[in-house]
């Protein structure tokens, strides 16, 4: 498509920044408050879908740094990004706003900002035309959800605070450090699709460096072994915010520009012949099996998830790294397919927590009696999760698996197979568990099959202060519509996968990198 100059992609990061002035002005009118926060959240969708509708490619350039333009482009790649993470804000934050009151939780005015701010920068993320602009939306996402990661004031949420601020900084500075020298080599950092071609002339040796850089320094929030430590510590953070920034923006930030960098800015052609995709992918693939192991063992809740997001990430590098079309459109699908699934799951665990304050899965048992549509959303999301039909995850998984068992190495579909197992046995404990075990229980269906049990509960109502509602309210309408929202659509995807445009501009995607 051609490329036309237009204020349209400077539109979805200008207003989530502006929700945040007139969020904060209304510290004082929490209904007005939060009424900003869902108009720019409209307003931000409806430009995004403006800019898939359209027929040519919108760019803005913002001026420079050091001589390298700071340019906005939506390309196929960055709307398929932007269309999601303006799809769940929507939906989380109408989410938040039952979350927060039901629990009154602290300094809400600064949470609604700093998620509106992150979303600005996911925006800036997913647009960037190259790898400095790139650069510094993905920062600012680290300095944006730092007030949210330590939201609850608490000394283990400000020690994950300080973990969070350190691996996804560091990660920044690698990353930049890559940025510059392939702006030596290539006398460019522009993304193009395949590859910029000066880079097939430099150096070998400093080329494999500043993919090595780059790749690690986005692995950060890619979350890819070793570098996954801040994750599971992050899950601290309310859950909502653990929806989103942790299973969407900030986590996909990280595999979002990982394919960034094999596709357009060394190219699927490149990655291979230079021998850096083996490395990657051999990573990915042992991130997906060992995630998954120790998720087995994760009484809390949330941190089995996050283990999980984990594991989930890495079927995503992996597709990146093999770099077959296939591969790649599977990766694609599995960014929107996975955030559908996995913030069906937190925003459920959001819903467990608010109406019976449990937190851990051995106690669960029979929380599905209290709060069947949650749970039965649970287990529908969980199943897309370990690759069942009819749910998104199927369709993304397949196409992962198919592009692995046609890229330069097979084995690898034998990482999926075994990471898919390993999600059956981790979900499958906790679904049956909430839907035939019961409380107090001393039975094997009423006990967590494979991790210890917890020691703490602090904060936490014991279970036996479960009410049971009349039928039908199980939980409010604020909290419950959400989670049946983004498993409805995660269902839709699996049944009708080109029934949104996220098929399409992944398609799109292959066609403008191989051809």
């Amino acid at each position: 498509m051609t490329d036309v100059v237009s204020v349209l992609p400077a539109t979805p990061v200008a207003l989530p920044a502006l929700a945040i002035v007139f969020v904060s002005v209304s510290r004082a009118r929490p209904n007005l408050r939060e009424a900003w926060t869902l108009l720019a959240a409209v307003a931000t969708l409806v430009t995004v879908w403006l800019l898939i509708q359209s027929s040519v490619t919108h760019v803005m350039p913002l001026g420079s740094i050091a001589g390298v333009a700071f340019v906005l482009r939506a390309d196929a790649a960055g709307l398929l990004f932007a269309l999601l993470a303006a799809t769940l804000w929507l939906v989380t934050s109408v989410y938040s706003i039952g979350y927060v009151r039901a629990l009154d939780e602290r300094s809400q005015t600064t949470y609604f900002a700093a998620f509106a701010a992150s979303i600005a920068a996911t925006m800036g993320v997913a647009f960037a035309a190259n790898l400095l602009t790139l650069f510094v939306f993905y920062e600012l996402l680290t300095l944006a959800t730092y007030p949210l990661v330590v939201h609850t004031g608490s000394p283990e949420a400000r020690d994950a605070g300080r973990t969070y601020v350190a691996y996804t900084l560091g990660g920044g500075v690698v990353a930049l450090g890559g940025t510059v020298l392939v702006s030596v080599l290539a006398g460019s950092v522009g993304f193009a699709p395949g590859g910029i071609d000066a880079l097939t002339t430099a150096d070998p040796t400093l080329t494999r460096a500043a993919f090595a850089l780059l790749v690690v320094g986005f692995g950060v929030k890619a979350a890819v072994m070793p570098l996954h430590g801040w994750l599971p510590t992050a899950m601290v953070a309310p859950t909502p915010v653990s929806g989103l920034l942790h299973a969407v923006a900030v986590v996909k930030s990280g595999v979002f520009a990982i394919g960034r960098t094999t596709l357009y800015i060394f190219g699927p052609d490149m990655t291979w012949d230079l021998g850096v995709g083996l490395p990657l992918a051999v990573a990915a693939a042992i991130t997906m099996v060992i995630a998954g192991v120790i998720g087995l063992r994760q009484d809390n809740l949330k941190r089995g998830l996050a283990y999980s997001t984990v594991s989930q990430l890495s079927y995503i590098a992996l597709g990146f790294a093999l770099a077959t079309p296939l591969s790649v459109f599977g990766a694609f699908l599995h960014i929107v397919a996975h955030a559908f699934m996995k913030i069906t799951l937190f925003l459920a665990a959001g819903v467990i927590a608010v109406e019976t304050g449990e937190k851990y899965v051995s106690n669960l048992a029979g929380v599905g009696r209290r709060l069947p549509a949650t749970m039965t959303a649970f287990a529908v999301a969980a199943a897309g999760l370990i690759g069942f039909p009819l749910v998104a995850g199927f369709v993304s998984k397949f196409h992962l698996i198919l592009g692995a068992a046609g890229g330069p190495s097979p084995v690898f579909v034998g990482a999926y197979l075994l990471a898919g197992l390993l999600k059956l046995l981790y979900f499958w404990p906790i679904i049956y568990l909430a839907f035939f075990g019961r409380p107090g229980a001393d039975t094997p269906e009423s006990r967590h099959a494979f991790a210890p049990p917890h020691t703490t509960d602090v904060g936490y109502v014991n279970r036996t202060a479960w009410k049971h509602p009349p039928p039908g309210r199980e939980a409010s309408p604020l909290l419950l519509v959400p989670v049946l929202s983004t498993v409805g659509v995660a269902v839709a995807l699996g049944i009708a996968p080109t029934l949104f445009p996220f098929w399409e501009l992944a398609e799109t995607v292959v066609v403008e990198v191989f051809g």
